[in-house]
């Protein structure tokens, strides 16, 4: 059976968001200091995009690293330093407070493309803001009643939705060039900066396999959710992005017993019904 463009957009983008699901776990599973851990993600997750493009297009995959100019690379900094923001939010709170906090990311992508892209921001965008705002607080609450949650993580887990945010609307200034490319310049430049700081082989015998695995996913889950986006609309990616929200604080609740807590799962439920109603409105209104 062949698959029209569409089909093939909603299986890549959601065998993309699968692959991120267990981001979370790996990093609760590594018995590591955080930025070794941070430094293996960023490093092998790097090299697997680098190898793949150097095995499809050779050198000449990486010909728009050279003219995508000052936004491209404020692109690729972007990306490389939520690698370790990322890991530092999982260290310092609960998995349930980061995937609730970073399903806000679609908030501050409208608010950045007011500002850069002179978007209009629409009635319902404010609205959905309001109501995140309030789950957001719920889960700032909770930090302050549950043991494994604190603000810290939570300040790292807002920091990556909105320096991720920041770098989806860069990139869209960048239409015409395909930024896969950047990937492994962001991720092996965060490598690169952690390791000055860190010994990155401390316990590594012990989590290698951990480190590839986990290296391995977020390799392909970046490239899928850059590939299958471009074939479905906007609130269709958002759809299917809120998934992670849902099944990554259960994965690590079902494998390691991480309990998120009552105002997590208050907030969260606050945050997804808002940005589920608001996704499902665009999707009538872009229709058919």
């Amino acid at each position: 059976m062949t698959l029209s463009d569409h089909q093939k957009g909603l299986f890549i983008t959601f065998i993309g968001v699968m692959l991120v699901v267990p981001d979370s776990l790996f990093v609760r599973l590594i018995s590591a200091e955080p930025m070794v851990t941070a430094f293996w993600r960023s490093a092998a997750s790097g090299s697997f995009i680098l190898i793949g493009i150097l095995i499809i297009k050779g050198f000449s995959g990486f010909r728009n690293i050279i003219t995508m100019g000052w936004i491209g690379w404020l692109y690729a900094v972007l990306i490389g330093s939520t690698a370790p923001a990322f890991v530092l939010a999982i260290s310092k709170t609960s998995v349930a407070n980061v995937v609730f906090i970073l399903a806000s990311m679609p908030i501050f992508s409208a608010l950045f493309s007011r500002l850069f892209l002179n978007e209009r921001f629409q009635m319902r965008t404010l609205v959905t803001t309001l109501f995140v705002l309030l789950g957001l607080s719920f889960i700032a609450f909770g930090s302050t009643t549950l043991e494994i949650a604190s603000w810290k993580g939570d300040i790292w887990a807002l920091y990556v939705s909105i320096a991720y945010a920041a770098a989806l609307t860069a990139v869209r200034k960048l239409k015409a060039f395909s930024m896969i490319p950047a990937i492994p310049i962001a991720y092996i430049g965060a490598a690169a900066v952690i390791y000055i700081f860190f010994d990155p082989l401390a316990g590594f015998a012990g989590n290698w396999h951990l480190y590839m695995g986990h290296g391995l996913f977020i390799a392909l889950a970046t490239c899928l959710l850059t590939i299958g986006p471009r074939f479905i609309s906007s609130p269709e990616v958002a759809l299917l992005i809120l998934l992670e929200s849902v099944f990554a604080p259960l994965l690590v609740w079902v494998v390691i017993g991480e309990n998120p807590g009552q105002w997590a799962l208050i907030g969260g439920t606050v945050v997804l019904c808002s940005l589920l109603i608001s996704n499902l409105m665009a999707f009538r209104s872009v229709g058919p």
